[in-house]
């Protein structure tokens, strides 16, 4: 069995909430979600699949405490793992929506892991955004801002399609 480790960036809560969800969609015991701000690069080892959340900030960036991790990560050998992305926007902010993932996705596609978890946007209104890269959506994005009452069949839906990929 694949060991799982979720990390994410929250500052409002909301993103830690997905984690605990996607958690426990995952069977992910809860020593095994990380919060990015208590973490180090190397927290990263004994997981054969990272699953990474952030919330999108100011133009489209990742969450504060994700900066550290990130650098560090980028500098990582990460072959053999796979990774796989989740975010928290607000569509309205429709040219930066989610666009966390895609800088997740940009910065740490070198380090060698394998990116799965792809998904769509459909039932969302936007007009751009950066986790949209290489003809796909990189990950899991997520409005509990304006579309609340999408989060729970998307966590579902989204954590089965990993189930298979990681199998």
């Amino acid at each position: 069995m694949k060991k799982i480790g979720i990390f994410y960036g929250s500052s409002t809560g909301m993103t830690a909430e997905v984690a605990e969800e996607i958690a426990k969609a995952m069977g992910v015991d809860t020593a095994d979600i990380h919060n990015v701000a208590d973490s180090a690069p190397s927290d990263v080892e004994p997981y054969d699949v990272l699953i990474f959340g952030s919330s999108t900030w100011g133009s489209g960036e990742l969450q504060d405490d994700w900066f550290d991790m990130v650098d560090g990560l980028e500098a990582t050998d990460l072959s053999g793992k796979k990774i796989a992305l989740f975010g928290c926007g607000d569509e309205s902010m429709s040219d930066t929506f989610c666009g966390a993932l895609g800088e997740l996705y940009t910065r740490l596609l070198p380090t060698g892991a394998k990116f799965i978890g792809h998904f769509n946007a459909d039932g969302y209104d936007f007009e751009s955004t950066e986790a949209f890269q290489d003809g796909i959506y990189v990950g899991l994005m997520l409005d509990n801002v304006n579309k609340e009452d999408l989060t729970a069949e998307r966590i579902k839906a989204w954590t089965d399609q990993l189930k298979k990929e990681i199998a």
